[in-house]
């Protein structure tokens, strides 16, 4: 049965986000933004630095307010009802937000108190998302003494104690290396494909967006394409999606 207030059909999306836009003074960073991610799916925000991509995370995670338009996680309006909206989801900020100085067990069953949990509850959720991602042998360990991929793996971890059924991740391999990007980008991949959480993965990395992946291509606040590489591509007649991405945003700076 659909939750009161929340039709069908927005229960078949993971995020749906209309008609946003959003100032800071004279400079407007988000133009009409509209787009919406399915559950279980790996979506893409593809966008330079400075395209909007952390405004439009910060709107939809209450840190911004946003006054024109709507944002609603599996149809549960942001700004009308914050705290059932927010239970659904995790987020992975681009700022790293652990503590170093404590234990990575310690963080992680902190971040569950915030979210109500009882202790040996936190404990095991804690253990087993640490199971997952690895980093069992390092729980004891302050995370000042981890590699940074090790931490962003932490930090996903800990976005996934409340089992979470959206997961925001603002360019989180920003300063890895190599492997570790690729070993993050499979993790995470791995989630939408074994516990069908939605996820929206903004980076101006090409490199990170498979072909399957549903891509939206965000520059100076306007949503400029959405789908697929091979649409993006069409639409931008363009060979490949890196030529499509470097056409659409000097259209763009032009217009």
């Amino acid at each position: 049965m659909a939750e009161r207030g929340v039709g069908v059909a927005s229960l078949t999306r993971a995020l749906e986000v209309e008609g946003l836009s959003h100032s800071f003074g004279t400079r407007r960073a988000l133009d009409r933004v509209s787009f919406a991610i399915p559950p279980g799916a790996f979506t893409v925000l593809l966008g330079q630095n400075g395209a909007g991509k952390t405004t439009l995370f910060n709107l939809i995670t209450r840190l911004y307010s946003n006054r024109t338009g709507s944002i609603r996680i599996f149809g549960i309006d942001v700004r009308a009802r914050p705290t059932a909206a927010l239970a659904r989801l995790g987020v992975v900020f681009q700022q790293r937000t652990v503590d170093l100085d404590l234990s990575v067990i310690q963080n992680l069953t902190y971040a569950a108190g915030l979210h109500g949990l009882p202790r040996r509850e936190a404990r095991a959720r804690a253990e087993a998302e640490l199971a997952r991602f690895d980093l069992a042998d390092r729980a004891k360990d302050k995370v000042r003494q981890l590699s940074g991929g090790q931490m962003r793996r932490v930090e996903i971890a800990r976005a996934l104690l409340h089992h979470p059924r959206l997961l925001l991740l603002d360019e989180p391999t920003v300063g890895l290396d190599i492997g570790s990007r690729q070993t993050i980008l499979e993790h995470v991949r791995h989630l939408c494909a074994t516990d069908g959480i939605g996820v929206l993965w903004a980076t101006h990395l090409i490199d990170e967006v498979d072909a399957g992946d549903q891509v939206i291509v965000l520059h100076l606040g306007q949503i400029r394409a959405i789908g697929d590489g091979a649409a993006i591509c069409r639409e931008a007649e363009a060979a490949d999606l890196r030529n499509a991405f470097t056409k659409l945003t000097a259209e763009a700076r032009a217009a």
